[in-house]
């Protein structure tokens, strides 16, 4: 009988490193994100280490800033996470990685807009506006959530594929308007790239429909069916 091959897990490389506001959360993001690999296939490798992407980015199914901020990558790093999307690689922005490297141009392009300010903490409402793909397709068409509710210096709308938005009418503090995308995703180069603004609390980890919503955006970037 012939041998059978077996394939190596898909393997998530998550960058958790801070070097401003940092988020308590970010513990319970890594736990949540080595449960659904555990359950779905996939490993995970953490690291707050900037020379981590020194060299190039090695074989990852998708590289996720879990509530990063401040500049949190060298120029040879940012040369490699660049590489390494525009060749093929999946990426997915949670929360504060839109609080992140405010002074490369490239990295704006890749999360697709930059954070501007967030009201209090508070419960509000998350319009799907997009149902056929793998991070929405579970949740209703109104989906009750307590987040920070983030506020980006212009909507990106127009040059990203729009998932999420807010209601502001059902929270206190809202600047955008109408126009308030929460989730989105587009092809960069030859990868990937998603971003969602929840995920401020570690008990929005523990949310089922929130795990979700983070399992289908890997599904997404990763190109597979995990």
């Amino acid at each position: 009988m012939a041998a059978q091959h077996r394939h190596p897990a898909p393997r998530l490389l998550v960058c958790t490193r801070t070097t401003d506001y940092r988020h308590e959360s970010i513990p319970a993001g890594v736990a949540a994100l080595r449960s659904l690999g555990a359950a779905h296939g996939f490993t995970v490798h953490a690291t707050e280490d900037p020379a981590f992407f020194d060299t190039p980015v090695g074989p990852y199914a998708a590289v996720v800033f879990l509530s990063t901020s401040g500049d949190v990558l060298t120029p040879a790093g940012r040369e490699h996470l660049a590489a390494y999307v525009e060749a093929g690689g999946g990426f997915v922005g949670v929360h504060a990685a839109a609080c992140t490297e405010y002074d490369w141009p490239y990295y704006g392009e890749l999360l697709g807009a930059r954070f501007a300010r967030h009201p209090a903490y508070q419960r509000g409402r998350a319009l799907v506006e997009d149902r056929d793909h793998p991070s929405t397709r579970h949740l209703p068409p109104v989906w009750d959530f307590t987040d920070e509710w983030y506020d980006f210096r212009a909507s990106p709308r127009g040059s990203v594929r729009v998932l999420l938005s807010a209601d502001e009418t059902s929270y206190e503090g809202g600047t955008m308007g109408e126009d308030h995308p929460l989730a989105w995703c587009h092809e960069q180069g030859r990868g990937r790239s998603f971003y969602t603004a929840l995920g401020h609390a570690p008990e929005a980890y523990e949310n089922p429909d929130f795990r979700t919503h983070l399992l289908g955006a890997i599904t997404w970037a990763t190109q597979s069916a995990l």
